[in-house]
């Protein structure tokens, strides 16, 4: 760990109040000694919400109080900032430039003065230089650079993980922004998010005395459901579970209610978005709803699902595509309300009669991010 920045007093003539404004002068007790600081991020940079000081007990049973002194510029007098009867001190608000600590016994005698400790803003580290965003059900998972850390390794603390709403017609971050958690790690996951809402996420690094560095880039995610291993049969074979609803806004069988998510049907169903079609030894994907379309994501396999980021702004026809191991899918739906809904799909099997497939959905009308988005 850095040590603070200590200006030491062993040349000033200890008096009761000396041209700097320092005061102290009992020969009797012990000046404390190891005064060090940390400050309190406030997700501005520039302005710290406080400052915490210790310093060491040195377990003299006649110390009855400590007094705190601080100065805002340097060449000012020193002031009395506060008292206390423990080995360390809160400062709220933004912190002043330097703090001394001195002892004062049962008696009312008071010590010398420690070491001054300078608050030097200096100490911040780089800011993370990049953010990427996984969108999870119900989650967001965050990945970025390390590169505060690396910068100097001895000075690092952790990340600190902000989040606010985002309002995807402004295309602007709200201004709720809040302290989603910390980590000493290069990657952190937002979870119990509500799926369909848009979020901003940035990320601050943390020195060991607490300066907070400038922020990462920021960036939006949506999280949004999804599942694995669905497995759909051809229509030939069985109907009864060859088509596939990503989401079902309405109330179409009296059975299914609104709000239900992967839904399994008849492939003859005309609410169905896409069912499976046996033509000839190969399986196809055929859109089946009114205004469905579907896309092939890539020229050739995908490794995850979550390969697959943001559905393409290309138009989504609604002819027949070649189920494939391994290849994703995107499927643009009309949501009834003037605004499309985007589903995606990677098929992980293809057998003959039936194919078995990971899937996701975006609730959130109109918005494109199925998984990833970033800088």
């Amino acid at each position: 760990m850095r040590a603070a920045v200590l200006v030491p007093l062993t040349l000033i003539t200890l008096a009761a109040c000396d041209p700097n404004g320092i005061l102290g002068s009992g020969d009797d007790v012990a000046a404390p000694r190891n005064l060090t600081y940390s400050v309190d991020p406030s997700g501005d940079p520039s302005a710290p919400s406080g400052l915490t000081l210790r310093w060491d007990d040195d377990g003299d049973p006649d110390l009855a109080v400590w007094h705190v002194y601080s100065r805002g510029r340097s060449g000012d007098a020193f002031g009395l900032r506060g008292s206390t009867s423990s080995t360390s001190f809160h400062d709220a608000g933004i912190p002043h430039l330097e703090y001394y600590v001195t002892a004062e016994s049962v008696d009312g005698v008071e010590s010398g003065p420690s070491d001054v400790v300078v608050v030097d803003e200096r100490l911040a580290l780089q800011g993370p230089s990049g953010l990427s965003t996984t969108s999870l059900n119900a989650a967001i998972a965050l990945l970025w650079p390390d590169n505060a850390y690396l910068s100097e390794p001895a000075g690092f603390s952790h990340y600190r993980i902000y989040s606010a709403g985002y309002d995807l017609d402004a295309d602007l971050c709200e201004d709720d922004w809040g302290l989603e958690g910390t980590t000493v790690a290069p990657e952190f996951v937002a979870g119990a998010l509500a799926n369909g809402r848009p979020r901003c996420f940035g990320i601050s690094a943390i020195s060991v005395e607490g300066w907070e560095s400038l922020w990462s880039p920021v960036v939006h995610d949506t999280p949004r459901p999804d599942a694995r291993n669905q497995v759909l049969y051809a229509t030939q074979i069985d109907d009864l579970r060859a088509g596939f609803r990503f989401w079902n806004d309405v109330n179409r069988d009296g059975l299914s209610q609104p709000g239900e998510l992967g839904l399994v049907g008849p492939g003859t169903d005309p609410g169905a978005d896409f069912y499976l079609d046996l033509v000839s030894d190969r399986l196809y994907l055929v859109p089946q709803r009114v205004g469905t379309g579907v896309l092939p994501y890539g020229a050739g396999p995908v490794s995850d699902l979550t390969s697959i980021d943001v559905a393409p702004d290309l138009v989504y026809p609604q002819s027949p595509v070649e189920a494939q191991a391994g290849f994703g899918y995107v499927f643009a739906m009309d949501g009834g309300d003037g605004f499309a809904r985007f589903g995606a799909l990677r098929v992980t099997h293809v057998g003959r009669e039936l194919i078995i497939f990971d899937w996701s959905f975006q609730t959130d009308p109109g918005n494109p991010q199925l998984l990833r988005a970033g800088g």
